[in-house]
């Protein structure tokens, strides 16, 4: 439906030129007062006054100046000020002032032309008030002396009709006419002879008079000098002489030069020049050198003002004769002026749903050049989003051609540009500024696609962790942004109720303490909503991440802190520096740095004979044992976390230092000695338990070592204990505060019926690295290579085998 009434509209429009081709025509005569009636336009156009208002009727002219105005009441063109037909049309023979009726809703056009009529308004003006003509007496009855013409700026029957002598005398009388060219000439005809002696000056009018009702006259006065002999009047050698000057010749520009000559000889052979203009012309562009003949300009042409200027050149003689000539300056038109723009209608601003094809704009051109100089092209810089289109004449249209988006671009600065054809051509720019409104046709944008927040645990109640923030594109309410959690969740995400979001500025707040160990992080979405109407909004997640807190102290895991008695470790005395004794291990329920652990020795009954690892744990020895070293050692080893402030624990252990394992069963002879060899038995007895067990263990690992390879390798567990230690050395290996694996080589006697340890001491220290057996490498990430039990270095018995209890001795730590 919207594109037929486009249709019908569109041929509307290019009916109009067709229907209004014929224009209203008018007549007034000049000098008119202001108001007299003109013409019934209304009726003419077929029209009432009720629709020239409702339709914005109004009257456009090109050169942009009312001569006329429309009654809106009653519909009459009237004049709306003083018409001048001689100054609006010089002396053009017809005097037409064309303009149009424009209206508005629907656009339409009609042509009116009302003819200026002449009246007798000016009276004809000779270009002299007075001429002298010198004539010798010997001139011959019917020597006729050229008069200059007199001027009458009216037309028809209001210009000169006649030239007559006052008061008439017998010696002269006046004949006037138009020659064959067109060209009108006045002269003085001698009637009788002159006689110096009688009569040597005489003196008389000139009366010219025009055809009007009633008649208006001009007068020169003419003075008659007698003198003796001079019979050759100066001749030009033309008699109408034709100059074309570009309008922007410069000051003292010379047009042309005229020339006279006189076949007379001495004074009255001389010639000099002058111009005849009339009294109005006193300001003449033009003057002429009396002796060379040379018209100059004294001021620049303006083509727009005048396209030709007439004059008229006096040549006379040291005699006094004279002869006049014609000079006709054709001023050329240059490309001096610039196209003008002038703006009938503008809207703006502009909705920025606006549909392509709205009229935004309607403007007029105009050029007051002629030719190719006044022939004028517009163009738009912009042709994205508007274009121009003609509309009527030297109408054209600024219109949309595509979608406007405010978000995209809120102004559009459109800058329309009318050249001339000239060379080089001149150009107006005329920049309409398009303001484009609002529509709520954006959602708001959070900043972030997610949020990730923190909070640390027993944090107050109602503790500000951060802001989510969303931007809308548009303006106004339709960029007021506000927040709210969304009630809806995804099935697999769990919602906590212990968040809220500020709804003016999007802050978000934990409302009550969390416990990092119970939840250390949750989800909630919220959505931000605008205040368009309708409204659009935008949902966002937001992560909240519980950070730890140092709350919780480290847990000794080994050696086991419930028994009563401490941990024993067997010592040989013959160890040296570096030897590792046992290992400290602890493991921390919080995270990061608040479960790192370090471990630093307490107390000890010979401090300088032990040192601990800080970050391993590893109970080592600081140097060689000595006689002076008492035989059990006590050490207290403190275990302490990152956190700020730090939480520790307290680990106790005990080592015996035995010159030979076979000192536990040395006879006592005191019950002190005795009650110290019970204690060394069952150390001893636990020990060999222990390790029996680290070897099967150990065994097993070895075997799926060598299934997994790297896997098991890149674990790098050690066994400590038990089977009741296990689930805490796992905790222990996950915490990060286990060490790499270690290997040890035991080298054992094959006649010892003791089964004493003739040595034991870790061989990584002392051996470089190298494989694990024949053509397997080192495991990668480890510190030291694995180097397994060598059997080369155990000394079979007889048997080639190893006793009970030499296999029971072993030990692995």
């Amino acid at each position: 439906m919207a594109i037929a009434r486009q249709v019908l509209c569109l041929s509307a429009f290019l009916s109009l030129p067709l229907a209004g081709s014929e224009p209203i025509r008018y007549s007034v005569a000049e000098e008119a007062e202001s108001g007299s009636l003109v013409g019934k336009l209304a009726e003419d156009a077929g029209l009432t006054p009720a629709q020239l208002s409702a339709r914005r009727a109004r009257l456009v002219s090109e050169d942009g100046r009312q001569h006329f105005r429309l009654d809106g009441g009653s519909g009459r063109l009237v004049v709306s000020g003083r018409l001048d037909r001689e100054e609006l049309c010089g002396q053009a023979a017809t005097c037409m002032l064309p303009f149009e009726l424009l209206l508005a809703n629907p656009l339409q056009f009609f042509r009116v032309e009302v003819t200026l009529v002449d009246i007798n308004d000016h009276s004809p003006v000779f270009p002299e008030e007075e001429v002298t003509f010198d004539i010798p007496e010997t001139s011959d009855l019917g020597s006729r002396f050229p008069l200059e013409v007199a001027r009458d700026l009216d037309i028809g029957s209001n210009i000169i009709q006649v030239y007559s002598i006052f008061p008439e005398n017998e010696y002269f009388s006046v004949s006037y006419g138009t020659q064959i060219t067109g060209k009108k000439y006045l002269e003085l005809v001698l009637e009788k002879a002159l006689d110096r002696e009688e009569q040597a000056e005489m003196s008389f009018s000139l009366i010219a008079e025009d055809g009007g009702s009633p008649p208006r006259t001009g007068t020169t006065q003419v003075h008659i000098v007698i003198l003796d002999v001079n019979d050759n009047a100066p001749v030009f050698t033309e008699e109408v002489y034709v100059s074309k000057v570009l309008e922007n010749m410069p000051e003292g520009s010379v047009v042309l030069t005229v020339l006279a000559t006189d076949q007379d000889a001495g004074v009255n052979g001389d010639i000099t020049y002058q111009l005849s203009q009339a009294v109005e012309q006193s300001d003449s562009a033009f003057v002429i050198d009396p002796i060379t003949g040379e018209i100059k300009l004294t001021k620049p042409l303006d083509f727009e003002a005048a396209e030709t200027h007439e004059l008229s050149v006096r040549a006379r003689d040291g005699g006094g004769l004279s002869a006049i000539c014609k000079v006709l300056v054709e001023v050329v038109d240059v490309n001096d002026n610039a196209p003008e723009l002038v703006v009938s209608s503008f809207s703006s601003p502009l909705p920025e749903n606006t549909a392509p094809g709205t009229v935004v704009a309607l403007f007029s051109v105009r050029d007051r050049d002629s030719g190719a100089n006044g022939q004028i092209s517009c163009s738009l810089e912009d042709q994205l989003f508007f274009s121009l289109r003609p509309a009527y004449k030297n109408y054209y249209e600024l219109v949309t051609v595509s979608a406007l988006d405010r978000e995209e671009t809120a102004r559009h600065i459109l800058s329309v540009t009318a050249a001339d054809a000239g060379s080089p051509p001149l150009t107006s720019t005329q920049t309409f500024t398009v303001d484009i409104s609002d529509v709520n046709d954006n959602a708001p944008v959070f900043n972030q696609t997610s949020y990730t927040m923190y909070v640390r645990e027993n944090n107050v109640p109602r503790v500000f962790v951060g802001a989510v923030s969303a931007a809308d594109a548009d303006v106004g309410l339709n960029a007021k942004v506000t927040y709210s959690l969304s009630p809806v969740q995804a099935a697999e995400r769990p919602w906590c109720s212990c968040i809220s979001v500020n709804s003016e500025n999007g802050h978000v707040f934990v409302l009550r303490p969390l416990d990092y160990e119970r939840l250390r992080q949750t989800e909630v979405t919220v959505s931000a909503s605008d205040a368009g109407s309708p409204p659009l909004r935008a949902n966002v997640t937001v992560r909240l991440v519980v950070l730890d807190e140092n709350d919780n102290a480290p847990l000794v895991l080994y050696p086991g802190q419930d028994s009563s008695p401490a941990s024993g470790e067997l010592v040989p005395v013959s160890a040296e520096a570096g030897y590792l004794i046992t290992k400290v291990v602890a493991v921390d329920a919080d995270s990061g740095q608040n479960s790192w652990l370090s471990y630093h020795l307490l107390r000890a009954t010979e401090p300088g004979l032990f040192t601990v690892g800080v970050q391993s744990g590893e109970v080592r020895l600081r140097r060689p044992v000595t006689d002076r070293d008492a035989v059990k050692q006590k050490l207290v080893v403190l275990v302490r976390d990152n956190g700020k402030p730090p939480l520790s624990a307290t680990a106790a252990l005990s080592a015996l230092l035995l010159k030979d394992f076979s000192d536990v069963r040395l006879p006592h002879s005191s019950p002190t000695t005795e009650d110290q060899g019970d204690s060394l038995t069952t150390y001893l007895i636990v020990s060999l338990v222990f390790v029996s067990l680290l070897f099967l263990i150990s065994s097993a690992a070895f075997v799926a070592r060598k299934v997994c390879k790297r896997k098991e390798l890149e674990a790098g567990h050690v066994l400590y204990g038990a089977d009741n230690l296990q689930s805490g050395l796992a905790d222990a290996a996950a915490a990060g505060t286990l060490p790499r694996a270690y290997c040890y080589e035991i080298s054992l006697t094959t006649g010892s019926g003791n089964s004493e340890f003739r040595f034991l001491r870790p061989i990584l220290p002392s051996l470089p690295p190298q494989h694990c057996a024949t053509g397997q490498e080192p495991d990668e990430g480890q510190d030291f290579p694995c180097v397994p039990v060598s059997t080369e270095d155990m000394a079979p018995d007889s048997a080639g085998t190893l006793s009970a209890a030499e296999f029971n001795a072993l030990s692995f730590t």
